[in-house]
């Protein structure tokens, strides 16, 4: 039987990267369309799971293909901080933060050649130091923060705003390796 060809469910330059530390380059990449908005009273570890779901289900699959699908958000308390939406969203986002732990939810989910659906999720507990209002300003002077959950991304200039880490780092970058690197060995992926 031939090994499985990996397709990456996302859009994100960082999953890429982060796939190629555990040395494997997807065969393919599909960008799934779906909706990514909380339902009601949804909570912060049910939201990032069902996404990370419905990314994967959304991605058409051959019979020799693997499917990979992650999302990352971040919680505060039952909050849910995605993306934000502009530079304002960005500030009340870091604000928010500033001060105070989080958690980084980052979910992975893999469907093996038989369909088999097997998920993770990663929780990551981040302290951020507080964060003067002038602070927050020049790092929003950049684009670094676009696209990225909470408004901040930790493998760039933010990191300086990190007093505290627990749990996996690449989670919060996008992509946790440890538990990706099990569920796509679990589903027949050769890795070294």
């Amino acid at each position: 039987m031939l090994a499985p060809a990996l397709v990456l469910a996302s859009s994100s330059p960082r999953r890429f990267e982060l796939l190629g530390r555990l040395g494997v380059v997807p065969a393919r990449i599909a960008v799934p369309d779906i909706d990514e908005a909380p339902l009601k009273g949804e909570l912060p570890r049910i939201y990032v799971l069902r996404v990370a779901l419905d990314k994967a289900a959304a991605v058409e699959r051959s019979p020799d293909e693997i499917v990979l699908a992650g999302d990352t958000v971040i919680a505060v308390g039952r909050r849910i901080l995605g993306k934000p939406a502009d530079r304002a969203e960005a500030r009340a986002m870091l604000a928010l933060l500033s001060g105070r732990r989080h958690h980084c939810l980052s979910a992975v989910v893999v469907v093996d050649r038989d369909g088999v659906v097997r998920h993770r999720l990663s929780d990551t507990i981040v302290a951020f130091r507080p964060l003067p209002a002038a602070e927050i300003e020049a790092y929003l002077d950049g684009t670094e923060w676009q696209g990225k959950a909470g408004g901040y991304a930790i493998q760039s200039r933010a990191e300086a705003f990190v007093r505290f880490l627990s749990g996996s780092h690449s989670g919060v970058v996008g992509l946790p390796l440890m538990e990706t690197r099990a569920l796509l060995k679990t589903a027949g992926l050769t890795l070294a």
